[in-house]
């Protein structure tokens, strides 16, 4: 019989998007389209610079009179002062809520449909997948039994990129396949890079892309290397945990199916499939 498992998360961290104009502020700025997100439902997107690299990766959920933005901890800092700069004379604060709220990772077979929102006893529940839930805690109310590293695991084979500091402004979203994981809509107005983000996907100029791979322990940011261009770096990790990653790669390399190593002369990466068709 399946348990209960809880983890938390100390990797991410939470800004909070709060006033009259929250959503149309967020969904000027985001990938994903915000002013027609239902109640009770979360969303995934990136904010990308002018020139469409991405500046963080959010998981944006309702709360309130606004929105809390899940991001990776160590963003909160230059996102919350970044985009803080774009508000002008919206009725919209942006405030670093990371202390507010303790974030913990629950596996609980049967859970809602994915990215169904609750709230319950000053708690946001938000599904993640059929097994899987995000539970953001404004009192410490779980005890966790299990490692953060074995939901940033389920992160990876879930092939959901999260921007962190040393990846930040490196990627276009195709490249960590945001949209094909929910967190771009080609379909809705201006956001910062907008133009570079659909040139990309229209003309097909995107020549890397993110990949899952197995066989040794990697960082984000760590550059990795194709025998295709020996001793030059062809791709960068996006995120790890354990032997398993998520790192955007020269597609050519892939579909040539050249060694892809940690170091020039490394022992070969596995590459293994992720949910989605790329």
């Amino acid at each position: 019989m399946a348990t209960t498992r809880i983890a938390k998360l100390e990797h991410y961290g939470l800004l909070q998007a709060a006033g009259a104009d929250a959503r149309a502020f967020l969904h000027a700025q985001l990938t994903n389209d915000l002013e027609n997100l239902a109640p009770g439902r979360a969303r995934y997107a990136g904010w990308c610079s002018a020139k469409g690299r991405l500046l963080a990766t959010f998981l944006v959920v309702p709360h309130g009179e606004g929105f809390l933005l899940q991001l990776s901890r160590d963003l909160v800092a230059t996102v919350l002062k970044r985009l803080s700069m774009f508000v002008l004379r919206s009725r919209v604060k942006i405030s670093d809520v990371s202390g507010a709220w303790t974030q913990y990772g629950v596996w609980e077979p049967g859970g809602a449909e994915p990215l169904a929102v609750s709230e319950a006893g000053g708690s946001v529940s938000v599904a993640i997948d059929a097994e899987r839930r995000l539970v953001l805690a404004q009192e410490g109310r779980h005890a966790p039994d299990a490692p953060e590293h074995d939901w940033m695991l389920a992160e990876v084979r879930a092939g959901r990129p999260r921007i962190a500091l040393p990846t930040q402004d490196q990627f276009v979203p195709q490249m960590v396949n945001l949209e094909l994981s929910g967190g771009v809509d080609f379909r809705k107005g201006c956001y910062p890079g907008q133009e570079v983000v659909a040139r990309a996907q229209y003309r097909g100029a995107v020549k890397r892309r993110m990949y899952r791979l197995r066989g040794a322990a990697l960082a984000p940011g760590q550059e990795l290397y194709s025998d295709d261009a020996p001793g030059q770096p062809g791709g960068m990790v996006v995120n790890a945990a354990g032997d398993e990653a998520l790192a955007v790669l020269q597609v050519a390399a892939v579909e040539s199916k050249s060694p892809i190593r940690p170091q020039p002369q490394g022992a070969p990466l596995e590459v293994l499939p992720l949910p989605y068709s790329q």
